[in-house]
């Protein structure tokens, strides 16, 4: 291995990072690029894709990597936010790192950082979103990738993310959130995003861009000689293992992505790699199904058109019954638009709190679905203890149980199903938490009513 510096645990990274909560977000890209360059520009040692919008970004980004990785290209990804365990967020060939590799990566990036550090203003410091994009950058750089697919965090102009100079430059959708950060429409928050759109680069635009978004991606391109390209709303796809009619919107747009990149690299595209990709690729904590009694489900759906998206496909998962409903949000959600969608597909809820500082209190979420008229309501705000009860009463209806409305709350939930009791997790600019247990799709079994058992 090329760099050298201290030994950490997996431990000593995670505390290290939760140190850094305090800072909060901090726009612009100049910390960032004197990280790149403490650390010798790992970014420039190979070729990027990278994945911007509202909803999908995470499940694009693993799929395009996954794509590009059975055409034999070695292949990095870096997303975010995690649900239970940092090193999710930077995987190699589908792998994530393990935990020797991830704690060496952050302690070779925070001693940049304090190199950093030293050169800014006193009331200024690399936040944790920086801190561990920088560290996966480099990493991926010390495994000698040949392409890293990056999901962006809220934006695009100022993103972490966006000191990589991509060939090709995915945009999902635009959706109305981070408004205060963003901007107030579609359109603000479309100029936002593809502001990163290099000259005589590669858009490709997910099937279902709203048209206000639309435009400024057909005005980008053209300023900036960008080729476009498409996915089709229609268009087939291969068996997928993600659930889902979204899924299959988003494996349409990755393999146009991965497609672009792998004929500018000369190879050609192979009907049996794709079909690979689409049924090996899971997504954890999108329709995530728990085993065990009664049948549980798992979606990290944080906004109204994920919400959306998520009720299209409820259908392909779950049985006939009443359904129960476990929902936490955080505060700078439109938590009354999601709850308008998600009553009307319940009998019953039960409000609780996600693990963060800035988590809706269930009795705000109680007001509002009073005002919906919906009363068949129970507050918790332990999302363990409220997605029991959830599942002891779909057991004794003949139901299932959904639990929503936030990462957080589904990597909490996943946590607490793997044996732990969950753990407070703090945001960050790219939305993070802090937990070390991983939980894989599958490896999670639930006995009746929550009692937790092994899977054989």
């Amino acid at each position: 291995m090329r760099g050298e510096g201290p030994r950490w645990s997996e431990a000593d990274a995670e505390r290290r990072l939760r140190s850094l909560e305090l800072f909060g977000m901090r726009f612009g890209l100049d910390r960032m690029r004197r990280m790149m360059t403490a650390l010798s520009s790992p970014e420039r040692s190979f070729e990027s894709i990278q994945v911007l919008g509202t909803n999908g970004k995470t499940s694009t980004t693993r799929m395009i990597a996954a794509i590009l990785a059975r055409h034999g290209v070695r292949t990095g990804t870096y997303t975010s936010p995690h649900l239970v365990a940092w090193r999710e967020r930077v995987q190699l060939d589908g792998r994530e790192l393990d935990a020797e590799r991830f704690a060496r990566a952050v302690a070779h990036a925070s001693a940049a950082a304090e190199r950093v550090n030293r050169t800014l203003e006193p009331d200024d410091h690399v936040t944790q979103f920086e801190l561990v994009t920088a560290a996966a950058l480099w990493e991926m750089a010390e495994r000698d990738v040949e392409v890293a697919v990056v999901e962006a965090g809220l934006g695009g102009r100022y993103d972490a993310t966006s000191v990589i100079e991509p060939a090709v430059t995915v945009l999902t959708n635009v959706g109305l959130e981070h408004t205060r950060w963003l901007g107030p429409t579609i359109t603000h928050i479309a100029e936002e995003k593809l502001a990163v759109v290099p000259h005589d680069g590669t858009l490709v635009l997910g099937a279902d861009l709203a048209a206000p978004a639309l435009a400024v991606a057909e005005r980008v391109a053209r300023e900036r000689g960008a080729t476009v390209l498409r996915a089709q709303a229609r268009s087939p796809v291969p068996v997928l293992r993600a659930a889902g009619a979204f899924q299959r919107r988003n494996f349409a747009l990755a393999r146009v992505a991965a497609e672009a990149h792998l004929g500018a690299r000369g190879i050609a595209v192979r009907a049996e790699a794709v079909a690979e990709a689409a049924a090996d690729t899971a997504i954890d904590g999108r329709l995530q199904v728990l085993g065990g009694e009664p049948v549980t489900i798992l979606d990290s759906a944080h906004n109204p058109d994920a919400v959306a998206a998520l009720l299209e496909a409820l259908p392909e998962v779950r049985p006939p019954g009443p359904l129960a409903l476990v929902l936490g949000v955080l505060e700078d959600k439109d938590a009354a638009s999601m709850l308008g969608a998600l009553l009307g597909a319940c009998e019953r809820a039960w409000f609780t709190a996600p693990p963060s500082s800035r988590a809706l209190s269930p009795a705000a979420l109680q007001s509002l679905a009073r005002q919906l008229s919906f009363d068949a309501v129970e507050l918790d705000p332990h999302p363990a203890a409220a997605l029991s009860r959830a599942r002891e009463w779909a057991l004794a209806n003949g139901g299932s149980v959904l639990a929503t409305g936030s990462v957080y709350l589904v990597g909490d939930l996943l946590a607490a199903a793997q044996g732990g009791e969950g753990t407070v997790r703090q945001p960050d600019a790219g939305a993070s938490g802090a937990d070390t247990r991983a939980v894989r799709s599958g490896n999670v079994a639930l006995g009746r009513a929550g009692q937790r058992r092994p899977r054989s």
